[in-house]
């Protein structure tokens, strides 16, 4: 099966950048359009990024500052049973999220898309943390 990694460095502490990917405040700044969802582990994420993208996922890992994974329960078929999560390490006044999308079914043009989004959405992620950036749910992909 493909996966999908990335490394990067946010000026940010473990416990910040944990809160941004776990709250629905924090994944509707970067990602989804409108979510809800607790970081429990077994509980479940409203994912939405449109009328057609309605998507839910589980908690599967869940530690404070330390990592965060979500599995697709609702989704497109690509993704239904795929996990997408981070792993925080402190380094210095940065931390190093370690981000993976794992399970893919198969290496088709949906993964290969992904790839170009996912490097995209977390560069969005660390303008945020960093500077406090909002890009516009429609513009995420423009920039």
């Amino acid at each position: 099966m493909p996966d999908i990694f990335q490394d990067l460095p946010i000026k940010a502490t473990p416990e910040r950048v944990f809160g941004v990917l776990s709250s629905p405040a924090g994944l509707d700044a970067w990602w989804t359009k409108k979510s809800a969802g607790q970081p429990l582990i077994g509980s479940e994420y409203e994912l939405w990024f449109g009328p057609e993208y309605d998507w839910r996922a589980k908690v599967t890992r869940s530690v404070p500052g330390v990592e965060f994974e979500l599995e697709f329960t609702r989704a497109d078929p690509d993704w239904t049973g795929t996990r997408v999560g981070f792993h925080l390490e402190a380094s210095g006044d940065s931390t190093t999220v370690r981000f993976h999308h794992t399970g893919w079914p198969q290496l088709n043009e949906h993964y290969r898309v992904s790839c170009h989004c996912w490097a995209m959405y977390l560069r969005i992620l660390r303008r945020y943390i960093e500077h406090g950036e909002m890009v516009p749910y429609e513009q995420r992909l423009d920039v």
